[in-house]
């Protein structure tokens, strides 16, 4: 049981070409007796889950960081199939459910490509991060999570300097010890 550690399921579809998330996760292994990464992308390449060992791993956690892109106003498609066919029925969830994740920390590490004022009433985007992020925070509450706020990086576009993603990792960390 890894109780004390965070675990981190990434998804990414082109880590390899990340500029923010793979920054993060360069962060991240500097302190394995921390963190555990689970590169969803990495374990899943033909993009079949094996769901007894994703259940496995979550039972052995009780803090648990979801982190990606944000892109077409979701998560990448490999972590909704993972959302799909891990937190099942029985499980997860249900009138004979165990709820295996009730009250486990649970949140998301989110990277966007447009500044916060994009997603603001008036901004580009017309809804703010927390009414996008919605279904996420009722899926989670759904399971009895404790679903916690998100780590929001936001504008990558026009701001990505190398010293602006360096410090968002520094934040980031900031934000797991306070997790």
């Amino acid at each position: 049981m890894e109780l004390s550690k965070i675990l981190i399921i990434v998804s990414h579809p082109d880590l390899n070409n990340s500029i923010v998330n793979k920054r993060w996760i360069g962060e991240l292994r500097k302190y394995p007796e921390q963190y555990v990464i689970h590169d969803l992308y990495a374990a899943y390449p033909n993009g079949k889950i094996d769901v007894d060992s994703e259940h496995k791993l979550l039972d052995g956690f009780d803090r648990i960081i979801f982190q990606f892109p944000f892109f077409w106003f979701n998560c990448p498609p490999l972590l909704k199939q993972w959302l799909d066919e891990v937190l099942i029925y029985g499980w997860a969830f249900g009138s004979a459910g165990e709820y295996k994740l009730r009250d486990k920390k649970i949140a998301l590490a989110i990277s966007t490509g447009i500044d916060e004022e994009g997603y603001q009433p008036m901004g580009k985007y017309k809804y703010t991060m927390k009414q996008l992020l919605a279904p996420f925070e009722l899926t989670f509450n759904y399971i009895m999570a404790d679903y916690r706020p998100a780590f929001i990086w936001y504008g990558l576009e026009f701001q990505g300097t190398t010293e602006r993603i360096d410090n968002s990792a520094i934040k980031y960390l900031d934000y797991l010890a306070s997790f």
